[in-house]
């Protein structure tokens, strides 16, 4: 939380627009924002939710994908390429100071949570340290949003 998955989801794919290079971009927390009832996991719900939605855009033409996920252990990422069929992913994490992090998420989230939120930060950072689950991380402080996507898109060879 806090990294800027979000922000550099969006300035990639404008990225890509720009090139007029087709691909779709899913912030997969949107997939899966409910509170369901105990006999439903909410996980398998949301990338049961990503494979209907990438399975949309595929029979669109669609072959490149962008996700804003903070995938945090071998059994989610297993969930994630199981909802995406087949396809090659390249995970990325961004990183921050943890203040830096908590800052963002303290001025993104004003509601009820906020302190819930906030603490997530560092329990989220610990959990994705250990995982290790990444192809790459970029660092997302003190650089330009545009900056960082570019370099995204240059490793994933799609610019």
């Amino acid at each position: 939380m806090g990294s800027g998955k979000t922000t550099v989801l969006s300035e990639a794919s404008d990225l890509l627009t720009a090139r007029n290079i087709h691909h779709a971009s899913i912030d997969v927390d949107a997939l899966g924002t409910a509170h369901l009832p105990p006999t439903l996991q909410n996980n398998q719900l949301m990338y049961r939710n990503l494979q209907s939605v990438w399975e949309n855009y595929a029979h669109a033409g669609v072959t490149r994908l962008l996700l804003a996920r903070a995938i945090e252990d071998r059994t989610e990422l297993e969930q994630c390429r199981n909802a995406l069929s087949g396809a090659e992913i390249v995970i990325y994490r961004l990183t921050a100071s943890l203040k830096t992090m908590q800052y963002r998420v303290q001025t993104r989230e004003i509601g009820t949570l906020q302190n819930t939120f906030i603490a997530r930060v560092a329990e989220l950072n610990s959990i994705l340290d250990r995982a290790h689950l990444e192809d790459f991380s970029l660092s997302n402080e003190n650089r330009s949003v545009t900056e960082v996507a570019h370099e995204m898109l240059v490793r994933a060879a799609w610019l």
